[in-house]
């Protein structure tokens, strides 16, 4: 992509009431634009970010269920069947003066925050049998939290991109086995996304979803919302609600030894069980004619949210700092003006592919703002083209993802850029 032909811009400064870094940068960087709080409109940087997460994500799931995609919004008695219309405290509800009107019945809807309501009485109508199970599906889609702070950018929203998967078992033990393959297929997106080693499953309460307890996904981040208790010698952690004298005999653990740290969740799994199967009346005839429970489980991935942690996670003083695998582009290039570097970025351009490039080919920029715009935007390789360079035969090629380490590269292996810097 081309400066000139795309709808990015950059901005010196943004609104002082911005409390999050992730919201601050990727407003000024161009990813995002603030409609109200809580709700962004994700620009072409920040829906390339998106995609690029999506397609991990995607990638992953395909190979343990299979896609659909279902509606933001479901009727109440759904949610009046489950008993958790109330009890879901950001559930947003078209009542009141306000309703929310289809057609002529004026009938009231809720936009889903989560999708049990409609995935497991969906699933009932093709499960009869235990020939018909296990079933394991998933979508990517828009949801609506009414969040009370909206106040930290993409990692606390009002309307969210999220991946959420939910499976359907013959037994506690089937959904059990199935649950330790999510937790492995999750290690390895966000491995691939670029923030493994330093995300942790962590025990967490079991909320509107279980009785007991369920498992985050928590990024270790100096301003994350959370509080976790660290155990590094075993590789996990407990979320801070899930810390009293009564979880320590249960977990067998002594809380005050661990390390505390702050931390951002990007994803949890629940062992459902029967709560969501049970308030549908949903079950099956096993192998000797009996009815039988189904047991269930979700597992959730906020793909826009993910975008602020990480966005968040790496920042520094200059700007964003993008993974390699989600950056919005992998390359950008920097033309400085002089003779011949136009050309030359425009050479640059084709053999590396526009889809894996952002060219700066601004005439009305400084080299100063096109290195600041560059170092803003976050993309892992700079390119620079300077006359100076050109006349040596060669391109300076700046790491923004290792502290600006500097090298050169002849002209004559530009192609061979992948292989020499991508790794």
């Amino acid at each position: 992509m081309k400066f000139t032909e795309s709808f990015i811009k950059t901005s010196k400064s943004v609104n002082s009431d911005l409390e999050s870094v992730n919201a601050r940068l990727l407003i000024q960087a161009g990813f995002i634009h603030q409609e109200i709080a809580g709700v962004y409109t994700l620009l072409k940087l920040g829906l390339r970010v998106l995609n690029n997460i999506e397609a991990i994500v995607r990638k992953e799931m395909d190979k343990i269920g299979f896609e659909i995609i279902m509606p933001s919004l479901s009727s109440k008695s759904n949610w009046e069947q489950t008993k958790r219309i109330d009890s879901v405290d950001v559930l947003l509800k078209a009542t009141g003066a306000n309703k929310l009107s289809i057609e002529r019945n004026q009938t009231e809807y809720i936009l889903n925050s989560t999708h049990e309501e409609i995935i497991t009485p969906l699933v009932q109508k093709f499960v009869k049998s235990y020939k018909d199970l296990p079933i394991y599906v998933y979508q990517i889609q828009t949801k609506f939290r009414n969040e009370a702070r909206a106040k930290s950018g993409l990692l606390r929203t009002r309307e969210f991109r999220m991946k959420d998967l939910y499976s359907f078992h013959k037994s506690e033990k089937d959904l059990l086995s199935f649950y330790e393959k999510v937790k492995e297929i999750y290690k390895n997106i966000f491995n691939e996304v670029g923030i493994g080693d330093d995300t942790y499953l962590t025990y967490a309460s079991g909320g509107d979803f279980t009785t007991g307890y369920s498992h985050e996904f928590q990024t270790v981040l100096e301003k994350g919302e959370d509080t976790i208790y660290l155990d590094k010698k075993n590789n996990i952690a407990y979320n801070r609600e899930v810390t009293s004298e009564e979880d320590a005999e249960k977990f067998h653990v002594d809380f005050s030894s661990l390390e505390v740290v702050k931390a951002s969740e990007v994803g949890n799994i629940f062992p459902l069980n029967t709560k969501f199967s049970k308030a549908f009346d949903f079950t099956y005839v096993n192998e000797i004619g009996e009815q039988m429970p189904i047991y269930m489980g979700s597992y959730g991935i906020g793909t826009s949210r993910l975008i602020g942690v990480i966005a968040e996670k790496f920042a520094d003083e200059k700007g964003l700092v993008w993974p390699f695998n989600i950056a919005p582009y992998k390359f950008h290039i920097i033309t400085l003006h002089g003779d011949n570097t136009v050309e030359e970025s425009s050479k640059i351009y084709e053999i590396l592919g526009e889809d894996n490039c952002l060219l700066d080919d601004q005439i009305n920029k400084s080299a100063g703002e096109k290195f600041n715009d560059a170092d803003l935007i976050g993309c892992p390789i700079q390119i620079i083209v300077s006359s100076k360079n050109l006349a040596q035969g060669v391109i300076e090629i700046r790491s923004r993802s290792n502290k600006f380490e500097t090298f050169t590269l002849a002209l004559s292996e530009i192609d061979l850029i992948h292989s020499k810097i991508c790794k």
